[in-house]
């Protein structure tokens, strides 16, 4: 007969059992990248994403629906990763969008909802691609929506949206070129339909078991080297305390309670602050030296059901702001702010010595998430900061996180390399005081770099005119793909010819953390005397993924 309504539980279930089975098959997920190199991490964006939005229900018992699409929205928001993590997280706060207020629902509130979640998941979009996960969205709600009758089920809403997707997934290919030429599916389409095809299996009685990836270790001191704090080491840390905390009503107002003066006092004693009020229960979160004083201080407003307090140096499980264990020092006030994402120390450094306040580390396979782009922005005092995502795959995520913090004006960029952002941010000069000024010019300068890269076929392709066989090296630009060689030096070499490298002045050669040190210097020697006219600069740059990046200006 199935389920005639869906309510809060039941929601939870469904949402636990489909990132079960996404988590089991998110290497299948993985592999359908449309590049022959190794990009893919569309699946882990995706099961990361929900994995942050169900971390938020396991305290949540039996909420209502509303209550329980909410808390999975704001989690999914805070932890989404890559296009397809942001995406996907749109998606689902169009969904509780559309369960605003209700206990339950039944087959036509679910269709609401769904619809909801594709109307929100095409706005996030600036420029709506069709052939991607947002087509196989609509499609399926649609097709499912149409089938709608007054004796529908939850169950068979569920069913019939299924059996579209996986219809869908399947056109995805002529509806975009690079998948038919790539021979594969969308992948965020992909991942959605092992997300949803959980979720039914919840609705027939069979979840998936759902392995909470970020519960603890169980055994603390088991995860503390204690030799880092020995009879002579100097606190520079401070602690990370937080605790939660029941109001009182005979010490203060709970009803009409304002979480103003809270804030205002942490940022005096501490930093990365977290305070909010649900109820009557106060959550604070704070990195001080001075634990004991902030803990008498909050002593006014009610009593202690929960404390935690750790020294930094011998944390490894900050779950609110992750590694991000740094001096409790202000940094002094600017108009200005630069946040750049980078993968490998030597890129990372080098941005930082061109000027960059905050490098959050991500790229190519490792999409940082909305939240750590927020807490970079936390670790910055400016008025505005303009962001360099450089990956084409973290502009949204960046974009996500512009739009969730209020704290300064936050401006993307969409850089695409690391060549764009680099050359944009070696150009940054704050003097003219102007932020539309300044970002006219950072894009100007981003424009001026074309940025090639060398990697590792991982299967057999014929793309752009050029065979390429699994394990040969090859150089692209963009998603076309240039050479193919037997070794990176060979690709490298051959790439930076087919770019037009004598025509430009400056050449950068960024080797990766797979090249040999003596391979770079050879080929950075062998480059120079190719192209007598442009000096070659090279960089060890210790990146993933690239053996190397040339960037041309």
């Amino acid at each position: 007969m199935g389920n005639a309504t869906l309510t809060g539980t039941l929601f939870a279930e469904m949402i636990r059992s489909g990132a079960a089975l996404l988590s089991l098959n998110r290497q299948i997920v993985n592999d359908l990248n449309v590049f022959p190199i190794p990009d893919g991490d569309t699946g882990d964006n995706m099961f990361m994403t929900i994995d942050s939005g169900i971390n938020k229900l396991k305290d949540l018992g039996t909420g209502s629906l509303d209550e329980t699409a909410k808390k999975l929205a704001g989690g999914m928001l805070s932890g989404a990763r890559g296009n397809s993590g942001a995406i996907l997280s749109q998606f689902f706060a169009g969904v509780s969008r559309g369960f605003e207020g209700m206990e339950s629902c039944d087959a036509e509130g679910l269709s609401k909802a769904f619809g909801c979640g594709v109307e929100q998941a095409y706005k996030a979009v600036k420029q709506p691609v069709e052939g991607t996960i947002l087509t196989v969205f609509k499609d399926a709600v649609k097709y499912a929506d149409s089938r709608v009758t007054e004796n529908s089920t939850v169950d068979n809403y569920l069913d019939d949206f299924v059996v579209e997707l996986y219809k869908s997934l399947d056109r995805t290919p002529e509806l975009l070129s690079v998948l038919k030429e790539a021979g594969v599916v969308d992948s965020g389409g992909a991942g959605f339909v092992y997300i949803a095809e959980g979720m039914k299996k919840a609705l027939e009685g069979e979840s998936l078991k759902y392995e909470n990836t970020s519960s603890g270790t169980g055994n603390v001191q088991a995860d503390l080297d204690f030799d880092k704090f020995t009879e002579d080491t100097e606190l520079e840390f401070g602690y990370c305390t937080e605790f939660l905390l029941r109001l009182q009503n005979k010490k203060c107002d709970v009803k009409s309670f304002d979480i103003k003066p809270v804030t205002d006092y942490l940022d005096t004693v501490g930093d990365s602050v977290v305070a909010f009020a649900d109820g009557s229960v106060l959550k604070v979160h704070v990195h001080t030296f001075k634990p004991g004083d902030v803990l008498n201080h909050f002593q006014q407003y009610g009593e202690y059901l929960k404390i935690k307090i750790e020294n930094m140096t011998l944390q490894h499980n900050e779950s609110t702001v992750k590694n991000s264990f740094r001096p409790l020092r202000k940094k002094p006030h600017k108009q200005f702010a630069l946040v750049a994402v980078a993968a490998g120390d030597g890129i990372k450094n080098a941005f930082t010595e061109a000027g960059c306040d905050e490098v959050v580390d991500g790229g190519q396979s490792m999409n940082p998430a909305v939240s750590d782009f927020i807490n970079a922005f936390d670790n910055i005092d400016a008025d505005t900061i303009f962001v360099f995502p450089n990956n084409g795959n973290i502009i949204m995520t960046a974009n996500q996180a512009a739009q969730m913090y209020d704290k300064a004006e936050i401006r993307v960029l969409p850089t695409k390399t690391i060549g764009e952002g680099y050359a944009a941010i070696s150009v940054f000069d704050p003097s003219c005081g102007d932020a539309d000024e300044l970002f006219e010019s950072l894009q100007e300068a981003a424009a001026s770099v074309v940025t090639g890269m060398v990697s590792r076929a991982v299967r057999d392709t014929e793309k752009d005119g050029v065979s390429v066989k699994k394990d040969d090296f090859i150089g692209f630009v963009g998603d076309r793909i240039m050479t193919a060689a037997a070794t990176p030096g060979a690709a490298a070499q051959a790439l930076a010819a087919k770019m037009g490298a004598g025509d430009y002045d400056i050449l950068i050669l960024i080797s990766g953390a797979g090249a040999a040190p003596g391979d770079a210097e050879s080929l950075s020697a062998e480059l120079g005397k190719a192209f007598k006219s442009t000096e070659v600069i090279h960089i060890e740059g210790g990146q993933p993924v690239f053996d190397y990046i040339i960037i041309l200006e």
